[in-house]
């Protein structure tokens, strides 16, 4: 994947990078029910996988705010032209692995692509992935069984700058069909103005996907 490497000398948030990267646990995220009522009749009428689909918007949102694409790297900042997705893959045993996911820009395609590298990655069974290949990758999961208004999520150390976005149980309320969805971010590059720009862009990627 493309990137550019962040001149530090001009970057504007130079003094909050060198303050949350002295942190231990340097993170920053929140909850927040994001209403899916249009794409799940979607996915019900045209019979397509939810998961991927959410995993779609959320992708394409995460990728439309610059700050969720840089990486902490060799104690400077990178930033990728584009993120693929990481993220969790049941399997029978009750256990899961990791597939990865592609970005490719139109939905459809995305969902069919989504569907064959979920397939390879149950035959694999791995949840082994090689560090220098991750950096660029956005780690999402998901919490089916669960409606959720807050999330506690395990990282490593030292910290890593990779955003972790994380599904529960979508549930109806006052005729909507709402979406726990939870996103936790290195503070070092993300600001609570970018998580929020997130939301707002998985709003508008949610009316663009059932258009």
């Amino acid at each position: 994947m493309g990137y550019r490497i962040i001149d530090l000398a001009s970057y504007k948030r130079k003094s909050h990078f060198a303050y949350f990267s002295s942190f231990a646990y340097p993170y920053v995220g929140t909850t927040a029910n994001v209403d899916i009522t249009a794409l799940l009749k979607k996915v019900k009428d045209e019979k397509l996988p939810f998961f991927l689909a959410a995993c779609y918007c959320a992708s394409r949102a995460a990728n439309s705010v610059p700050e969720l694409r840089q990486r902490i790297r060799e104690g400077g900042i990178v930033e990728f032209e584009r993120c693929r997705v990481s993220h969790t893959v049941a399997l029978e045993d009750g256990t899961y692995c990791y597939c990865t996911l592609e970005d490719i820009p139109d939905f459809h395609d995305y969902l069919a692509e989504g569907r064959q590298a979920q397939e390879m990655a149950k035959r694999q069974a791995s949840i082994e992935e090689d560090p220098e290949e991750t950096l660029e990758k956005l780690f999402v999961s998901s919490i089916p069984w669960l409606s959720y208004t807050s999330l506690v999520q395990p990282v490593p150390s030292p910290a890593d700058s990779n955003p972790r976005i994380t599904f529960g149980k979508y549930f109806s309320q006052e005729g909507k069909v709402l979406l726990p969805v939870s996103l936790l971010c290195n503070h070092a590059l993300v600001d609570g103005i970018h998580i929020a720009a997130f939301y707002q862009a998985m709003d508008r990627e949610i009316a663009e996907a059932v258009r």
